[in-house]
């Protein structure tokens, strides 16, 4: 089994309430004169408190167009980027000659060279450094990233994996769009990033993270227009479909509960669940579908509240916090679940 031997997240340097967002968006997006108390609305029912954002408030008014905000993308998850890899390694005592597969995982933004072969660059990485850039996979990334990693140790068990996530979701909030979905997710996005360093079953070194016992990936067919991009002049429009939590209800349950079976588990066994905080409605359709304790995903809505929803990063800075602040028994298992476009779940098995 493949061992987690370090996670390290941060956060985009401008951190506002809420509330000062809120107000941004609304000079932004919405018609001038237009009343803004379905704004205030739905910012409120996305329970964040707080976020931290790529840029100061008001630049994101004079950002004009796909190819400014991809700039500043490139430029910042390359410097965010390099920052979460180089700490996450020396918490795992390794250096960046130590790496052998670099994953890269975002869905806000676009660069070639990709942003894993600039942090390649910057940190030092060997020249045959294999690398695997993903883009697409949204929310899901996170826990789609480590899935992939396993499976490449699986097959070089002697060798260190690096799984980053960089997201930069305010970058891709429409100006002079004041639809729904925009709406909702101007008052969910935040900025942040996250790696997470992986050794094989048989390479050297004792490190106290939990293993990652096996993995599993569920589309679901006919639900590929519940979420994503349309690609525009503008650059990416959200597509966020209310129906979302009805599509968790419907087959979460089923791919958990199989899943675990295969390993004579039952949710009731899962001491620690790490689940993607994809908003409050998702959050709840999740503890229903499995009926988990109301504390189960206490981890969930704390890392919303403080900082929203960091898309694929989210997940890891959730694994971070449990391993952190609420490590699960000796020998117990844990589960990593997230979901993104496709419509699609994630599932990472894991075991203290």
């Amino acid at each position: 089994m493949t061992r987690i031997a370090a996670v390290h997240g941060t956060l985009a340097p401008h951190r506002y309430d809420q509330s000062a967002i809120t107000d941004m968006v609304a000079r932004r997006c919405l018609p001038r004169g237009a009343d803004r108390h379905a704004l205030d609305r739905l910012h409120r029912a996305a329970t964040v408190r707080a976020r931290h954002l790529t840029l100061p408030l008001d630049e994101y008014e004079a950002l004009d167009g796909f190819g400014a905000a991809n700039d500043v993308f490139v430029r910042t998850a390359t410097d965010m980027g390099a920052k979460a890899v180089r700490e996450a390694l020396r918490l795992a005592g390794l250096t960046p000659a130590d790496v052998d597969l670099l994953v890269f995982t975002s869905v806000t933004g676009i660069a070639a060279p990709s942003v894993d072969a600039r942090v390649a660059g910057r940190l030092g990485l060997r020249p045959d450094v294999r690398r695997v850039p993903m883009f697409g996979l949204g929310c899901a990334g996170g826990a789609a990233g480590l899935s992939r990693v396993h499976d490449y140790l699986l097959g070089r068990p002697d060798q260190v994996a690096v799984l980053l996530s960089v997201e930069l979701c305010s970058l891709t909030f429409q100006r002079d769009d004041p639809s729904p979905a925009n709406l909702v997710a101007t008052g969910l996005f935040g900025d942040g990033a996250a790696a997470v360093v992986v050794r094989g079953s048989a390479r050297p070194g004792d490190t106290p993270g939990p293993t990652i016992v096996d993995t599993r990936s569920r589309l679901y067919p006919g639900t590929g227009r519940i979420l994503g991009w349309e690609i525009g002049d503008s650059g990416f429009q959200v597509v966020l479909d209310p129906g979302i939590p009805d599509v968790v209800r419907r087959h979460l349950a089923d791919d958990v509960r199989g899943f675990l079976d295969g390993h004579g588990l039952k949710p009731k066994d899962v001491s620690a669940w790490v689940c993607h905080p994809g908003g409050p409605q998702i959050l709840d359709a999740v503890g229903e579908a499995l009926d988990l304790p109301d504390a189960a995903l206490d981890v969930s809505r704390r890392h919303l509240a403080e900082v929203g929803n960091l898309s694929s990063s989210s997940v890891l800075h959730l694994l971070r916090d449990t391993l952190a602040d609420r490590r699960p028994p000796g020998g117990t298992p844990g589960l990593l679940l997230a979901m993104g476009p496709g419509f699609a779940c994630e599932l990472v098995l894991l075991r203290w």
